[in-house]
């Protein structure tokens, strides 16, 4: 079993939570259901939650709704808690340098805060 954590802002923001509040109500109710099936399952199929290669151990977890496609990207605080730090619509099949750059910064600064 994993747990699923959404990272906040020094100054109290929630990107992940901003970003689901933006999308339909369907889509939303899928994002909501693939983030319960990584949490729930030994095993998640790797279509939902795969390593991003070439990155200091970021996961994507991968969401399909009708034709667009979105990307969670978080990290392990140890071996079951997940922080999702960053999301987007994904348009290309390469996952921006962007994208991978504010969720790294965001994954940094969580380990920042978080040893004071």
């Amino acid at each position: 079993m994993r747990e699923i954590i959404f990272y906040e802002t020094a100054s109290g923001q929630k990107p992940i939570e901003k970003f689901i509040d933006q999308l339909s109500a369907k889509q939303a109710q899928k994002a909501a259901w693939v983030l319960k099936l990584v949490e729930d399952s030994d095993r998640v199929p790797a279509q939902y939650f795969k390593k991003l290669v070439n990155t200091e151990d970021l996961w994507e977890v991968r969401v399909r709704a009708g034709s667009n496609i979105f990307r969670l990207i978080g990290f392990f605080d140890g071996s079951a808690l997940i922080v999702l730090v960053h999301a987007f619509q994904k348009k290309t099949q390469k996952t921006p340098k962007a994208d991978i750059k504010i969720a790294e910064d965001r994954k940094n600064d969580y380990f920042r805060r978080k040893m004071r």
